[in-house]
C-alpha cells in the first residue's frame, strides 16, 4: 500500500520578471492519496490545481515555503524531480511537450529501465508493448516517432497513458487528461487509466474542470479546489452538485472569506 500525504502546503510561482514578487498559489493544501484510490480535484481555471501537480512533481518554477509532502514516510521535497519518479509518482502533463529526435520506444524503455533498475529483457518488453499500444488504440508506427512531434493533442494524451501503463507508478497526477479530447479518445484514455489503476493497485489523483471524464473514471473521493486550497470534500455526489450548479457557492464564499 502506498500513501502520498501533503500538509499545509504553501507554493509560491516565480514570475517571468526576476525583479517582480513571488506569487502566492497554494495556500495551505491538505490532501492523502492512497493505493487504490481515485481522487479527483475539481475548480475553476486560475485556482491552483496545475501548480499542485507541478509542486508534487518538482518543477524548478514552484517553490514550496511552507508544508510537506511524502509518499510512504519519504519526504520528496528532497528529491529531485528524477528521484519522485523512480520512487513511485507519476505526472500526467495537461500539455505534453514535444521531444524531437527521441524516439517513442527508446523514450519509453529508456524510462522503464530507470524506474525499474535494470532494462527489461527485450523480448518481454516487445510484447509488453505491442499489448498496451492495442489496449490503447495507437498505432504501432507512432512508437518509431519522435516523442510528441506532430501528434495531435489526444494522440499527446493516449501516449500519456501508455507511460502510465509502461512505468507502472504507485501514485498517478493526471493534469487535465481530458482537455481536448473527442468522445472517443476521451473513452480510451480513461479505459487506460481504470487498467492501470486495477492492474497495479494504483492510486490516481486525477485534475479536471468537467464530469464528464467522471462518467468513465468513477472517483471515491471529490474536493473543490478554489483559491490556492480545498474547499469542500465529498464524495460522488459532489461532483454532480458542481455540474449542476458551477462553482459559485465556493467561490463566493472563499471571496467573502
Amino acid at each position: 500500500m502506498a500513501k502520498l500525504e501533503i500538509r499545509d502546503l504553501h507554493v509560491n510561482v516565480t514570475p517571468k520578471d526576476s525583479d517582480a514578487e513571488p506569487i502566492v498559489i497554494l495556500k495551505g493544501v491538505d490532501l492523502t492519496v492512497e493505493s487504490g484510490q481515485t481522487h479527483a480535484i475539481m475548480g475553476p481555471n486560475g485556482s491552483g490545481k496545475s501548480t499542485l501537480s507541478y509542486a508534487i512533481a518538482g518543477h524548478p518554477k514552484y517553490q514550496v515555503t511552507q508544508g510537506t509532502i511524502t509518499l510512504d514516510g519519504e519526504d520528496v521535497l528532497a528529491m529531485t524531480v528524477d528521484e519522485r519518479a523512480r520512487a513511485g509518482l507519476f505526472l500526467a502533463m495537461q500539455y505534453p511537450v514535444e521531444v524531437p529526435g527521441v524516439s517513442m520506444s527508446n523514450f519509453l524503455r529508456t524510462a522503464a529501465t530507470a524506474v525499474r533498475g535494470e532494462a527489461p529483457k527485450l523480448r518481454h518488453w516487445v510484447k509488453e508493448v505491442k499489448e498496451s499500444l492495442s489496449e490503447l488504440e495507437i498505432d504501432p508506427s507512432f512508437v518509431e516517432r519522435s516523442v510528441n512531434e506532430g501528434f495531435s493533442g489526444g494522440e499527446k494524451k493516449r501516449h500519456e497513458i501508455l507511460q502510465l501503463g509502461m512505468l507502472k507508478p504507485k501514485i498517478a497526477i493526471l493534469d487535465e487528461t481530458d482537455s481536448g479530447l473527442d468522445v472517443d479518445a476521451l473513452r480510451v484514455v480513461s479505459q487506460g487509466v481504470n487498467s492501470y489503476r486495477e492492474r497495479e493497485n494504483g492510486g490516481v489523483l486525477l485534475i479536471t474542470h468537467y464530469t464528464r471524464i467522471l462518467r468513465y473514471i468513477k472517483p471515491e473521493f471529490v474536493h473543490v479546489f478554489v483559491n490556492g486550497r480545498v474547499v469542500e470534500s465529498g464524495g460522488p455526489e459532489l461532483a454532480d452538485e458542481l455540474e449542476e450548479n458551477g462553482y459559485v457557492k465556493f467561490t463566493s464564499a472563499a471571496a467573502g472569506a
